[in-house]
């Protein structure tokens, strides 16, 4: 031990040599600077200075470097002494800001009365491993062992029983005050430069370091292992300590003030008491935050006031979490202390302009220019100066603020009120001071998972009450204080965005973007979470006046918004944010005081008051309001189809509730695409087209389905008349559609008619063929032939698709009109082909049947007419789809005379079909012969030119 002490001293007295020596060889390096400055000075003569033209104002050079003259306005009056270096040497930056700045290697601007001078110093070459070894590493292994010596002199006092406890702490405590004083002593002979170039690893610094580690452990044993003093003296020098090495950080730099504020968080952990007070704890650490924030005010420093935000994050979160029960005023005030500092101390009013520290390196570094790395608004506003220091105390109000109402802390009453005094005024800091976005932003965070952890907690929470008789368990979060709490936080945010807009308008557009976004948000997320789990459904007058209010307040948000600001582009995104707040807020009000059918038409209609207000305020955002409505109608459709419940719907077909829940929603939506037909927004039109074309085809839909299944429309057993139906609609859909798309172009109407098309097509695949196939399912035709089933299931739709691929032809791409002309063709031989077993097996078809031999030859025949058919319809249309779709029959006719009839049918039923056949086919290609040869045939007048020149 007395070895190792013994080489701690040296390696600090080397320590301090090699410190002073590269101090003595600074001074004569700067000596020799100022008399070569004194002699080109005396070489060049102030008079050529005067005479000189300004240079420009990034320092251009001629050809013959000799500096460009500008229209800059010359110095009137004699130059000073700076002003007089700075015209000879432009170059040499003398303020004591440009030395620090050349010093770090960035770029030097020298701006003087008549004249400015820019131009980038050199960056300072590569440290040198001599540099490293004797500057650095010296100065802290000599740091290191000195406290190490502190400490093993005591060590060895103690065991060697050489002094007395109260001597060696008299010792350790000159040693340590020896080491503040020699610290102060060098730090008088450090010259600027040296601090500048040699910061980390400065010898004052470090000195003073050492001593105040060294009177910090004297504190300590003083009270905790020899009990000389008690806790309240040894809280007072403990304090007394990390205050003073808090103080002198402003001469020695941030590591010396965060180590104060590591001795400063740790002094109520080292103090042991009887009787711990919550005031007591946090008015120290408030304290001794203060004291740190103004250190790094005045030196402008941004991590030790983050590493100070997260200590007493953590003493909070620590004492909630132990205490039982805690006491939250002292909580609330020290993080109110907190969020009052970072507005009103530090950062406090600085600008929001300057670049953040995130863009110190990186890609946003000196490798890029600023003005790249800070383009666009918004990535101006998410990197402000000083965020560090913003994001820790803002998350360190959120974790508290949320901590307190959560339920595993025991508070001695339920903190709704400290929670949300927290969230306002953490949101206040984000509304009032521009560099505070994330403030704003974790404002509304912790309002919206606090407000959803009050009310889920709401009438949950109970306790037992010894004041009241009998020991009645009572809700510690009644559902109205929840509900209050939640409206009191929208209302504040509303006011907050308010605030923000009339601060920041002018000069910060994106910020004021956030915070109606925010105000817009908060609101609706808060007033609808405390609807569903406090309110009632059916009637709720508080919330549906609240959000009736506080809509309305939105919208005239937005409308200052508009008068205040004549750039439109500045106030384009806050308005629609405002706007779409308030069309929540109403549609929560309807939701609250409305039930029904009565609630879904209105909601219809609120979009509908939104697209009437364009005739009056042309905001981009207001027609789209329309389609909030729409969607808001198909949820509840989704959670309700029968609009008013299955008990209440009645069954009077078209006539009933489904007619107005459906169909005034879909008139309106129709209303709103013509009113809007005109607007410049093309999307918007597209999107209000298709969705008043979707609304039209699900009201006619819902109708239909209600009619078919005798007023019940959740069915379970589907059948084919109402999927003809649909299929029918979706037909004539596809016609209108085309239609529309004549009249008025749009890609909705060109494309929806396809597409509709398409997906009906589909369905006769999946529905008509082969699920609700009669021959499968074994479905009655009814009693009636011809009209029956099969009409309206493949006869009609056959003829639609037949006449929708005649309309569609030069309207719409071939394969498309080739896919529904070949659709209605397979319609019209299923037809066909399920009449021919209904006229030989009656009303019902099933499959379990079998076949006839006259059924089955009856096949052949019908099959062949209906080519033939086919043939003369293609051969009159000129549809060569139709011409081939005849020839795929007549050749599965072929197929079926020969594989099957040739095999099940006797006698003269076998040879009729085969004669049949063979008459058919030949006239088929008799037609063909005939076809073909008049086409290749020359024309008349042509032949008889011909036959004359011959």
């Amino acid at each position: 031990m007395e070895v190792l002490a013994f080489v701690a001293f040296i390696l600090a007295f080397v320590a301090w040599r090699n410190g002073r020596k590269a101090v003595s060889r600074l001074e004569v390096e700067i000596e020799a600077v100022k008399t070569e400055l004194a002699r080109l000075e005396a070489r060049y003569p102030v008079s050529a200075v005067e005479a000189a033209p300004a240079l420009p104002a990034h320092g251009a050079i001629d050809e013959r470097g000799a500096p460009v003259p500008e229209s800059a306005p010359q110095n009137d009056g004699p130059l000073t002494e700076v002003q007089k270096n700075a015209g000879v040497f432009g170059r040499l930056p003398l303020t004591q800001d440009a030395v620090e700045k050349a010093s770090r290697g960035e770029p030097v601007a020298a701006r003087l009365a008549g004249l400015t001078v820019t131009d980038a110093v050199e960056p300072r070459p590569k440290e040198s491993l001599e540099s490293r070894l004797g500057a650095r590493w010296a100065v802290w292994v000599g740091g290191i062992a000195l406290a190490l010596g502190g400490i093993f002199m005591v060590k060895y006092s103690i065991e060697a029983g050489l002094l007395s406890p109260a001597v060696r702490l008299f010792m350790a405590a000159t040693f340590g005050l020896l080491l503040l004083g020699l610290g102060e002593f060098i730090r008088r002979r450090a010259v600027p430069l040296v601090a500048d170039a040699f910061q980390n690893a400065m010898v004052p610094g470090i000195l003073t370091a050492a001593g105040a580690v060294t009177l910090f452990g004297v504190c300590y044993a003083a009270h905790g292992v020899y009990g000389f003093i008690g806790p309240g003296a040894a809280f007072l020098l403990l304090a007394l300590v990390s205050f003073a090495t808090v103080g002198l950080s402003l001469l020695h730099g941030q590591a010396l003030a965060g180590l104060g504020l590591v001795a400063s968080l740790l002094t109520p952990a080292l103090i042991s008491t009887e009787s711990p007070s919550p005031w007591s704890l946090f008015g120290f650490l408030g304290i001794a935050w203060t004291a740190t924030l103004l250190a790094a005010r005045i030196r402008r420093w941004a991590v030790v006031p983050s590493i100070a935000n997260i200590g007493l994050c953590l003493w909070a979160l620590v004492y909630i979490a132990a205490a039982t029960p805690f006491q939250t005023l002292p909580v609330t005030l020290v993080m109110l202390v907190m969020v009052a500092g970072t507005g009103l101390v530090w950062p406090g009013s600085e600008p929001a302009d300057a670049p953040s520290e995130v863009f110190a390196a990186g890609p946003w570094g000196p490798e890029r220019p600023q003005a790249e790395a800070l383009s666009t608004p918004f990535r101006r506003l998410m990197a402000p100066p000083c965020v560090a220091i913003t994001v820790t105390a803002s998350i360190a109000v959120l974790l508290t603020a949320l901590t307190m109402i959560s339920p595993l802390a025991t508070a001695s009453g339920y903190p709704v009120a400290g929670f949300c005094v927290l969230t306002a005024a953490l949101g206040m800091l984000g509304a009032t001071r521009r560099y505070a976005v994330y403030a704003a932003l974790l404002a509304a965070v912790a309002a919206v998972l606090g407000t959803w952890s009050v009310l889920s907690l709401s009438d949950l929470l109970l306790r037992i009450d010894p004041a009241l008789p009998g020991a009645v368990a009572h809700a510690i979060v009644p559902g109205g204080t929840a509900m209050r709490a939640g409206m009191t936080l929208s209302a504040i945010f509303i006011l907050l965005a308010a605030v923000a807009g009339h601060l920041h308008l002018a000069r910060q557009p994106a910020l004021v973007a956030v915070w109606a976004a925010i105000a817009a948000a908060v609101p609706v997320t808060v007033t609808g979470m405390s609807l569903l789990m406090t309110g009632n459904l059916a009637f709720d007058l508080p919330h549906g006046l609240f959000s009736l209010l506080t809509g309305a307040v939105l919208l005239g948000l937005a409308e200052g918004l508009a008068r205040r600001s004549a750039a439109d582009n500045d106030i384009r995104v806050p308005q629609a944010f405002l706007v779409a707040g308030s069309f929540g807020l109403f549609l929560i009000a309807l939701l609250a005081v409305t039930d029904g059918v009565a609630t879904t038409i209105l909601i219809a209609l609120l979009g509908a008051a939104y697209v009437a207000a364009t005739r009056l305020r042309a905001w981009k955002a207001l027609p789209w309001m329309m389609v909030g409505a729409a969607i808001a109608v198909l949820g509840r459709i989704a959670w309700e189809p029968t609009i008013v419940g299955p008990a209440n719907l009645s069954t009077t077909p078209v006539f009933n509730a489904l007619l107005a829940g459906y169909g005034i929603p879909s008139l309106l939506l129709v209303a709103s695409a013509f009113e809007l037909r005109h607007w410049p927004d093309v999307k918007l039109r597209n999107l209000l087209q298709a969705l008043a074309s979707l609304f039209t085809l699900l009201t006619v839909a819902i109708l239909v389905r209600h009619a078919m299944n005798g007023g019940v429309l959740d069915s379970a057993t589907p059948t084919l008349g109402e999927q003809s139906i649909y299929t029918l609609l979706a037909i004539g859909a596809s016609a209108i559609l085309m239609t529309l798309d004549r009249k008025t172009p749009s890609p909705v109407f060109h494309y929806g008619s396809m597409a509709v098309g398409v997906l009906s097509m589909l369905s006769i695949l999946g529905a008509h063929l082969i699920g609700l196939n009669p021959y499968f399912s074994g479905e009655s035709l009814g009693s009636i032939p011809f009209f029956d089933l099969l009409l309206i299931g493949y006869l009609l739709p056959g003829l639609g698709y037949a006449g929708l691929a005649r309309y569609a032809r030069g309207k719409r791409p071939v394969p498309y009109v080739v896919a529904l002309a070949v659709t209605g063709a397979i319609l019209a031989f299923a037809w066909a082909t399920l009449s021919v077993r209904r006229f030989w097996q009656g009303a019902s078809i099933a499959d379990w049947k079998g076949f006839l031999q006259s059924e089955t030859y009856t096949y052949s025949v019908i099959w062949l007419l209906l080519g033939v058919l086919l043939l003369a319809l293609g051969s009159r249309f000129n549809a060569k789809s139709i011409r081939i779709a005849s020839a795929v029959l007549v050749f599965v006719a072929v197929l079926k005379v020969f594989l099957i009839d040739m095999a099940n049918l006797e006698g003269f039923l076998r040879a009729l079909s085969f004669i049949g056949l063979g008459a058919v086919l030949i006239g088929i290609g008799l037609f063909y012969q005939k076809i073909l040869s008049g086409k290749s045939a020359p024309p008349a007048d042509r032949a008889t030119d011909t036959e004359g020149a011959a």
